[in-house]
């Protein structure tokens, strides 16, 4: 299969025609390192209703062993990756403890077209690119953690860095969380289930804005005039 068809994954149903033929949001999701991003984004993917696809970036870093290719991320030389980027083939990209992410935009843009909301896993970088190129469509939300202590407890509790590689994440983590201005919500991941509940409430409300559904509630609003 190419390499384009593979990148979004974790479709969570048949394609559905949005309410009101809105187009689909980017929903992103940024936090440093540990702050319990990718645990909020499994949740949002696990609730079925939300019908939303999580875009799979592609990167040249090694793979963890906790990690599965295709779903995680994708896994792709550098070649590869250079040959997409330069292509205009990426949404986004960015270079990262020196591995290069990248978000496929056909992928994504296929996905949108439908009325279906995208959700992205990327860092503050590529989040900066996404609302430069598809501001309108974006919807930008930053995890902070709830102290950076909790932050080093995390990190070690996860057992996937050395102690110099913890020690690197948590100097980047206070870089990106500088970063939270740049964002349209900011949330404090002090609990998880709380977090998740600002999360729906977020996505609900961005659905029922009404600039994402101004032309089809315009016409509805004329059929209801045209009532006697």
């Amino acid at each position: 299969m190419p390499l384009e068809n593979q990148l979004v994954k974790h479709d969570t149903g048949p394609a559905r025609k949005a309410p009101l033929g809105r187009r689909g949001l980017m929903l992103i999701l940024s936090s440093p390192s540990g702050a319990g991003k990718t645990t909020l984004t499994r949740m949002l993917l696990q609730t079925k209703e939300l019908d939303l696809t999580l875009s799979i970036s592609v990167t040249t870093r090694p793979r963890r062993s906790s990690e599965v290719d295709g779903i995680h991320y994708m896994f792709i030389t550098k070649k590869q990756f250079e040959a997409l980027r330069d292509g205009g083939d990426l949404l986004e990209w960015a270079e990262v403890h020196g591995n290069l992410y990248g978000t496929p935009r056909e992928a994504a843009e296929r996905v949108l077209r439908q009325g279906r909301d995208v959700l992205f896993d990327i860092d503050y970088q590529g989040t900066q690119q996404i609302k430069q190129n598809s501001a309108g469509d974006a919807v930008t939300i930053f995890i902070l953690p709830p102290s950076m202590k909790e932050l080093r407890s995390r990190l070690e509790r996860r057992a996937e860095d050395p102690p110099e590689g913890i020690e690197k994440r948590l100097n980047a983590a206070r870089n990106e969380i500088r970063r939270w201005t740049d964002y349209d919500y900011v949330l404090v991941n002090d609990d998880i289930q709380s977090t998740f509940a600002d999360l729906l409430a977020i996505l609900s409300a961005e659905r029922r804005r009404t600039a994402r559904t101004r032309d089809e509630i315009g016409d509805f609003v004329e059929r209801l005039l045209r009532e006697p």
